[in-house]
């Protein structure tokens, strides 16, 4: 008959390390003391795996897996099997190719983001950009990007945040698809108002002149992915696309976790 190890008779007896011992008499107290709950639903996070937010909160974050522009990514919700480009785009080409976002910034996608960008939870950079690479449209985008280069903070905005929520975004996005991130070439040169208090004509000229491309040739030719957080009416990135080409990239790509 098979026994297991330690096993005699109908006992089993297993050597347990003093260590381990207290450890498991203290754990309680710490699941009462210092509870790990998920900031989304407030359930327990059981899984080792499981940081800040669980995994049954990831799994219920909605992307867009239809039709979106070929131009500016806008999502389409009842076009199925067609290539389009949306009338705005039609009208007036963006500076960018084109831009793609994995999701509309709405439900428990808003939610991860704001955790991320506002409360400081860092570590939802890699749940969030996984679930941004998922997109078969954000994959088509990837292909043929020579450098990857994050939307700057002003230093003053980055100091006071404690961090570039783009930066980091780019960082495990360039780690993911083996192209070098491209740090302190563009910058942002002028404090401008939040983007998000205004309206769509106003973010434009707030924006104007305030992004400066230093060492240009290290982006001279190359083809670009521009990486934000999140795009609603694209003023940002038109800036920081347009200072790079005229600096000599030869396109600039956009992606976003969310479209607003």
């Amino acid at each position: 008959m098979y026994k297991l190890p330690g096993e005699k008779g109908k006992r089993i007896k297993v050597k347990v390390s003093l260590k381990h011992t207290l450890g498991q008499a203290v754990l309680p107290l710490k699941s009462v003391i210092f509870p790990s709950t998920c900031k989304i639903c407030g359930a327990f996070l059981e899984s080792p795996e499981e940081k800040i937010v669980c995994g049954d909160c990831l799994s219920r974050v909605e992307l867009h897996w239809g039709e979106v522009c070929q131009v500016c990514g806008r999502f389409f919700y009842f076009r199925e099997g067609q290539s389009l480009t949306c009338q705005e785009c039609l009208r007036e080409q963006p500076v960018f190719t084109r831009h793609r976002a994995a999701g509309a910034y709405a439900g428990t996608w808003k939610q991860l983001i704001i955790l991320f960008k506002y409360r400081r939870h860092e570590s939802l950079k890699r749940p969030l950009v996984r679930l941004l690479l998922k997109s078969p449209e954000v994959d088509k985008m990837l292909k043929g990007v020579d450098q990857v280069i994050p939307v700057p903070l002003h230093p003053s905005r980055e100091k006071e945040r404690g961090f570039n929520q783009s930066e980091l975004l780019a960082v495990e996005i360039a780690r993911r698809i083996n192209q070098p991130v491209i740090r302190k070439v563009l910058i942002k040169t002028r404090k401008t108002l939040a983007q998000v208090s205004l309206e769509a004509e106003a973010r434009k000229h707030n924006l104007a002149g305030a992004f400066e491309v230093r060492r240009p040739g290290k982006i001279a030719g190359k083809v670009i992915l521009l990486v934000d957080d999140v795009f609603t009416t694209g003023s940002t990135c038109q800036e920081c696309a347009r200072v790079l080409l005229k600096a000599g990239a030869s396109e600039v790509r956009v992606l976003t976790l969310a479209r607003a």
